[in-house]
């Protein structure tokens, strides 16, 4: 089946769909331009559609690519029939291709080889039709003292060598036994001995089994890290009941006889050892690797679905801003940054211990505030973050005039970007700590810009990120970050390099080109004047310039999604409403009762259409939801503070596949356990909740040993549980003993 076929099937779309899309990825159109610009000839699939596409369509021509050099490799071993040739052929993934050529690939010297070698092939074939019933008299024959054969057992035992090589080798055995084993099998997991201290955090899987085709994502990465760790053994087993049906099905397979007598017991004995010695341990290792990509492929998708989620929390939009970087011996950094986030003033305070210059601190502050008219305070929730938040307060209170607000930022990364070589390239006279407050300022304005500038794995919203697989996970990330600055657009005269290079079409070279060429000419007035950028050709053009805006430029499509190859289009429905371009944008009311269909032509589609209509109508809409900050309860600043029963407001920092983690302002985030999100049963807690979001909780339990909050999202007014719609556990589960730190452990969550 061609390889657009098979992805229509899958993604159940059309394949003159898909042949369209491979067509513009192939000639280097980028998935968010695409999914914009390009509707009419891929039928409207959207970026997640085209992002599977596109991954599928790498992974099947890398199939072909192997199956290329499979079937060259058995036909110079001069073996090839055409039966084997179509089988290849019609392979449908990497697994069923490598189970194939199993018995064709180069191998190492092998007991069966060797036994070959000393002429035991012949005996193996005897001993397998069954025409006899002393195997040691028939294996007397075949002696061969130069080869090492110098008795009956040894020659048996190659003999065995060569039938166990024979049977493991039967693809159609492997596949069916590799699923029914994924299906019946049972994960372990035993503690190392003497390991109990150093591995007090997987206590819950000293005594673990679990079917393993339930074992869900974050609970795998856990064992999987213990077992990396040296702390657990992990091995896969079934139970009594199943352990003769792979022996049969060895049997069945290659068609060996049952006989009686020691022939029988014999071939009994090879079939057992080509299970327990061969199959299990090859198809255990394929299984926990199955287990393993499954578990990362999920904690993946949850790091993107929370990166996403992250990026596009509302902006508090170009207002001049106050970023404080909270501290206490060390004081708190001060930055002030413009509407535009450029650096304003910066100094360094310490209001609080051991110094206490609390009210030298705030007129210093008063000064820098009055000074730059200040609207916003960014105070960061790191260390004395309470307390820095009540010194601007305090600011707020004796500067009434200002109307200033302020909020509390997650700081994740800062210190990262501080120490990059991108801050070092903003700002190289400037302190690390400085830098800091600068980040600090900036992703209260728009948390996007900001963010871009980190490296994804470092914002922290993920599960198990250090365990997964770091390439797939980067290509993942960088997909999220991709798809959200292009769906936000980018501000061309006030975009950094970062920022910039996360625009479809554009790259870091092209991206500096654009700040340099920014720099020298002063701000760009419309967008033909990116096509003077050096190294920013026609192609590029096209697919970065519906991204970029241009605020007050030459031409007011030039701030919309309208991408210039339509500037035409909206000419025309301008002109067919007698009045200019200008007069048209954000006309809803001259809009509204337009018929779509007539503008359709051979150049623009309908979608095209609708797309600038809508636009229109708001251009340059931002995604991204109303800003709106989160209350943190006042005299509530540290774990000593929290007693079960409060009811607060909080801020979710992450959504796990075990429950939501909320900031409640006491440097310490709380656990909503999935089982606590809501009264009824919940099996995904992106269902209810997602990064940002500013929800109401109530505190369950406070273990401040572990430095451990248990929140809950329930309804105190629940339904009794014998209404309530019940769902069956799992046979097998970690015990668990109802403790905070004991479910976080289950779960396997290490922050």
């Amino acid at each position: 089946m061609q390889i657009a076929q098979l992805i229509a099937n899958e993604l159940q779309v059309r394949p003159q769909q898909v042949d369209a899309t491979i067509q513009l990825l192939d000639e280097g159109a980028t998935v968010p331009f695409i999914a914009r610009y390009r509707k009419e000839m891929t039928g409207a699939l959207d970026d997640g559609q085209l992002r599977q596409l596109a991954q599928r369509l790498g992974y099947l021509r890398e199939l072909n690519e192997r199956r290329e050099t499979v079937l060259n490799s058995i036909r110079e071993q001069g073996k090839l029939s055409s039966e084997l040739e179509q089988a290849i052929r019609n392979a449908d993934s990497k697994g069923t291709l490598e189970d194939l050529y199993l018995p064709f690939r180069p191998k190492r010297r092998t007991k069966a080889q060797i036994a070959r070698e000393a002429g035991l092939e012949p005996l193996a074939d005897e001993l397998l039709k069954g025409n006899h019933n002393d195997p040691l008299q028939i294996a007397a024959k075949f002696l061969n003292n130069d080869a090492g054969i110098d008795s009956a057992d040894k020659a048996l035992e190659g003999a065995r060598f060569i039938l166990i090589e024979r049977f493991a080798e039967q693809p159609t055995l492997i596949g069916r036994l590799r699923e029914w084993f994924w299906k019946r099998g049972q994960l372990h997991s035993k503690l190392v001995k003497k390991k109990e201290q150093e591995g007090a955090k997987f206590r819950d899987y000293f005594e673990y089994q679990e079917a393993i085709q339930k074992v869900p994502s974050h609970r795998a990465l856990a064992l999987f890290r213990g077992h990396a760790e040296g702390i657990l053994r992990i091995s896969l087993k079934l139970e009594e009941q199943d352990n003769t049906y792979p022996a049969e099905q060895i049997r069945r397979e290659n068609r060996v006889p049952q006989l009686r007598g020691a022939a029988g017991l014999w071939l009994e004995e090879t079939l057992a050892q080509c299970w327990k010695q061969k199959l299990q341990t090859q198809l255990e290792t394929d299984l926990l690797k199955r287990l393993r990509e499954a578990a990362e492929a999920e904690a993946i998708r949850v790091f993107g679905r929370n990166l996403n989620d992250l990026l596009l929390t509302a902006p508090a939009g170009p207002r001049a801003t106050l970023g404080l970087d909270p501290g206490l011996r060390t004081g708190v950094k001060v930055a002030v940054v413009d509407a535009t986030g450029k650096l304003l003033d910066h100094c360094a305070i310490y209001p609080h211990a051991p110094k206490n210059q609390w009210d030298q601190s705030l007129a210093t502050l008063g000064k820098l505030v009055k000074r730059h008219d200040v609207e916003l305070i960014s105070v960061g929730n790191g260390t004395a973050s309470r307390e820095t938040e009540q010194l601007a307060k305090e600011l707020i209170r004796q500067h009434p005039q200002l109307d200033m607000t302020a909020v509390m930022v997650s700081e994740a990364g800062a210190s990262v970007y501080s120490a990059s070589e991108l801050a070092a390239q903003e700002f190289p006279d400037l302190d690390v700590t400085i830098r800091g407050a600068v980040s600090i300022a900036r992703r209260l304005q728009d948390p996007l810009a900001e963010l871009v500038k980190i490296e994804p794995k470092a914002i922290g919203v993920g599960q198990y990120q250090h365990d997964v697989d770091q390439n797939r996970l980067g290509e993942q990330l960088d997909a999220v970050v991709e798809d959200c600055v292009n769906a936000v657009g980018v501000d061309i005269n006030t975009a950094s390099v970062a920022l910039l290079n996360q625009v479809a079409g554009l790259n870091q070279t092209t991206a500096r080109n654009i700040v340099a060429f920014r720099d020298e000419q002063g701000r760009f007035s419309n967008r033909k004047q990116l096509l003077k950028v050096p190294r920013l050709g026609p192609k590029a053009f096209e697919q970065c310039a519906g991204f970029l805006r241009i605020r007050n430029g030459d031409n007011p499509l030039d701030n919309s999604a309208v991408h210039p190859e339509s500037y035409p289009l909206a000419e025309l429905i301008a002109t067919s409403l007698n009045c200019e371009v200008s007069q048209l944008i954000a006309s809803s009311e001259k809009l509204r009762d337009l018929n779509p269909q007539q503008f359709v032509s051979e150049r623009f589609g309908s979608y095209t259409v609708k797309d600038v209509l809508q636009e229109l109508e708001k251009p340059g809409r931002d995604p991204r939801p109303e800003f709106r900050t989160a209350k943190f309860s006042e005299g509530v600043e540290h774990l000593n503070d929290l007693q079960p029963g409060m009811k607060l407001e909080g801020v979710v920092t992450n959504v796990t596949n075990f429950g939501a983690f909320v900031d409640i302002g006491v440097h310490q985030d709380g656990l909503v356990h999935i089982s606590q999100l809501a009264n009824r049963f919940v099996k995904d807690p992106h269902e209810l909740v997602k990064a940002g979001d500013i929800v109401q909780v109530r505190v369950t339990e406070v273990d401040l040993q572990r430095k451990r909050i248990a929140l809950s999202m329930k309804d105190e007014q629940a339904q009794p549980r014998s209404e309530r719609p019940h769902k069956a556990k799992p046979k097998q589960r970690p015990q668990q003993t109802g403790t905070l730190g004991d479910k976080l452990k289950a779960a396997g969550w290490r922050k």
